[in-house]
C-alpha cells in the first residue's frame, strides 16, 4: 500500500516538474521574440527625443560673435532741449472768455525761467564718414544732439534730413577717422519666424542686446499714413528708439520705433527698405519727395463689391479724383477699382498709398482698374505729393433715416468748404440704414449712384429714381476725406 502511494507521489511530482519546465521554456521563447520589438520601440523613442533636442537649422548656438561684430556701429543719442516756463498760465478757454488784458491787469507778468530737458535714444552708423540713421522723434525739436560711440567718445551731431510721416531721421557727425558701420539688408525678404537681434540703449543702459523672432510683417498701428511695421518679440523699451533690428547675417532689417505699453514682447520696427528708398532725398534735400496721382481711395467692402458686381474683395476703390491732377488727366473716374500699378497687385487702399508714395516724380506708370466689370489700363505721369487742401431747402428720407439740406454760404464757411455743390446731412436717425452705414451729421453727399448732385432738389429727384432699389450707393465727403457708402433698406 505504501509502495503504491510513493509511486503516485513520485509521478505527481514528475508531472508538476514537466509542466513547470514547459511553461518556463515557452516564456523564454516569447521573450526572445518580443525583445526586438521592445528594442525597436525604445530606439524610436530615443531618436524622437534626440530629434527634439537637435537645433533647428540656422539657429545660432550663441549670439556673442555677431554682437561683438555689430556693437561698435550702434550709438547712444542724447538730446537737450531748452524749455521756457513761467508767466501767467492761461488756458485757451480763459483767453476766450477773459482775454490777455484781464490777466495782465490783475496778475501781471510772472517771471519766466528756463531749464534743460534731456532725453535718450539709439541710432546706427551707416557710412564710415559718420552718417547715422535714427527715429525723427528722438531728435525732433531739440537744441543739441550728442552721439556717443562704443569707444565712449562723444560727437555733436547735425540733423541732415527727416521725414515726420515715417519717423525717420538722418544725422551726421564729423569723426577724425573712419567709423565702423553696418550694412542695410532686405526687409522685403524677411520671413515671419526668423531670428531677430536688437541692440540699443533702453533706459540709458548702453548697448543692451535682446533677441527674439520676427512676429509679423506689414503691421498698421496708426502711427502714420505709411505704416508698414515689422513686429518682433525681441525686447524693445524706451531708449531703444532709433536702434537697429538685425537678422542673423548681421544686416539691418528694421529701425526699432514703437512698443505696446500694455503688452510684453510686442515691438515694432520700420522696414529698412523704407529708409533706403529715402536716403538719397534725405541727404540731398533734407526731406522726402513722394509721388502723387490725385485720387482719394477707400477699401472695398462686401456691400460695395456686391453693388459693383465684383467677386474678389481686393484693390482700392476711387472715391474722388482731384481735377487737373494725373489721374483726372489720364481718365480715371470715381468708382473705378484700382487693382494693379506697374505690374504690382494692389491689396487695399493702404497698400496703394504706400506704393504711390514710393513712385518717382515724373515717371510714367501703368494703372489697371476695373470699371463696369471690365479691366482697363491707363498711363499716368506721377506728380509730386504736396500738402494740398482737399477739397435752404431740407429733404427727409424716412426709409433711410436721413435728413439733408442745401449747403448755404454760412454752412460752407462753417465747414470750410470750397464748393457748395452737394447736400449736407443734418440728421441721422438712431438705428436707421444711414446710421448702420456710418453716416454722420455734417457729412456732404456729392453723388447718388455716380450721379453728381448740386442741391437738395437734385438729391430728392435722384433718390426718387432709385426708389425701387434695395441698396443705394452714395459718395460722401467728410472733412478732407472722400469715400463711398452703401445704404440698405
Amino acid at each position: 500500500m505504501s509502495t503504491n502511494t510513493n509511486r503516485k507521489t513520485f509521478l505527481m511530482f514528475l508531472l508538476a516538474f514537466l509542466v513547470a519546465f514547459s511553461i518556463i521554456s515557452l516564456m523564454d521563447v516569447f521573450r526572445s521574440k518580443l525583445s526586438p520589438v521592445v528594442t525597436k520601440v525604445q530606439s524610436i523613442a530615443t531618436v524622437a527625443a534626440q530629434e527634439q533636442l537637435r537645433p533647428v537649422p540656422g539657429a545660432p548656438a550663441s549670439f556673442a560673435d555677431l554682437v561683438d561684430r555689430l556693437k561698435p556701429a550702434v550709438v547712444n543719442i542724447s538730446t537737450t532741449r531748452v524749455v521756457r516756463q513761467g508767466g501767467t498760465q492761461r488756458s485757451p478757454l480763459d483767453r476766450f472768455f477773459f482775454g490777455d488784458e484781464f490777466f495782465e491787469r490783475f496778475f501781471g507778468d510772472l517771471p519766466k525761467r528756463e531749464y534743460r530737458q534731456r532725453s535718450l535714444g539709439s541710432g546706427f552708423i551707416i557710412s564710415s564718414d559718420g552718417y547715422i540713421l535714427t527715429n525723427y522723434h528722438v531728435v525732433e525739436k531739440v537744441d543739441k544732439v550728442v552721439v556717443k560711440l562704443s569707444d565712449e567718445k562723444e560727437h555733436e551731431a547735425t540733423l541732415v534730413g527727416h521725414d515726420s510721416k515715417t519717423d525717420i531721421a538722418l544725422i551726421k557727425i564729423k569723426p577724425k577717422g573712419a567709423l565702423p558701420f553696418v550694412e542695410l539688408g532686405d526687409s522685403d525678404a524677411v520671413r515671419v519666424g526668423e531670428w531677430a537681434l536688437a541692440i540699443g540703449n533702453p533706459f540709458g543702459l548702453e548697448h543692451t542686446v535682446t533677441a527674439g523672432i520676427v512676429s509679423a510683417k506689414g503691421r498698421v498701428i496708426g502711427a502714420g499714413p505709411y505704416d508698414n511695421f515689422i513686429q518682433t518679440d525681441a525686447s524693445i523699451n524706451p531708449g531703444n528708439s532709433g536702434g537697429p533690428l538685425f537678422n542673423m547675417d548681421g544686416k539691418v532689417i528694421g529701425i526699432n520705433t514703437a512698443i505696446v505699453a500694455q503688452g510684453q514682447g510686442i515691438g515694432f520696427a520700420i522696414p529698412v527698405k523704407m529708409a533706403k528708398d529715402m536716403l538719397p532725398d534725405l541727404r540731398t534735400k533734407g526731406k522726402v519727395t513722394r509721388g502723387w496721382l490725385g485720387v482719394s481711395v477707400q477699401d472695398l467692402t462686401e456691400d460695395l463689391a456686391k453693388h459693383h458686381n465684383i467677386k474678389e474683395i481686393r484693390g482700392a476703390l476711387v472715391a474722388d479724383v482731384v481735377k487737373g491732377d494725373p489721374a483726372d488727366v489720364a481718365g480715371i473716374m470715381a468708382g473705378d477699382l484700382i487693382v494693379e500699378i506697374n505690374g504690382q497687385k494692389i491689396k487695399d487702399s493702404h497698400e496703394l498709398l504706400v506704393t504711390v508714395a514710393s513712385l518717382k516724380v515724373g515717371a510714367r506708370v501703368e494703372m489697371k482698374v476695373v470699371r463696369d466689370g471690365k479691366e482697363r489700363t491707363f498711363t499716368l505721369t506721377v506728380a509730386e505729393r504736396k500738402d494740398r487742401p482737399e477739397m435752404s431747402m431740407e429733404t427727409l428720407h424716412e426709409e433711410y433715416g436721413l435728413s439733408v439740406s442745401d449747403i448755404t454760404s454760412e454752412i460752407a464757411q462753417q465747414l470750410g468748404l470750397a464748393s457748395r455743390a452737394g447736400v449736407v446731412i443734418v440728421q441721422v436717425a438712431d438705428g436707421s440704414p444711414a446710421e448702420a452705414a456710418g453716416l454722420r451729421p455734417k457729412d456732404i453727399i456729392v453723388q447718388v449712384d455716380k450721379t453728381k448732385i448740386n442741391n437738395a432738389k437734385e438729391f430728392a429727384a435722384e433718390m426718387k429714381k432709385q426708389a425701387d432699389k434695395k441698396s443705394l450707393m452714395l459718395s460722401i465727403r467728410r472733412g478732407k476725406v472722400s469715400f463711398f457708402v452703401v445704404l440698405r433698406r
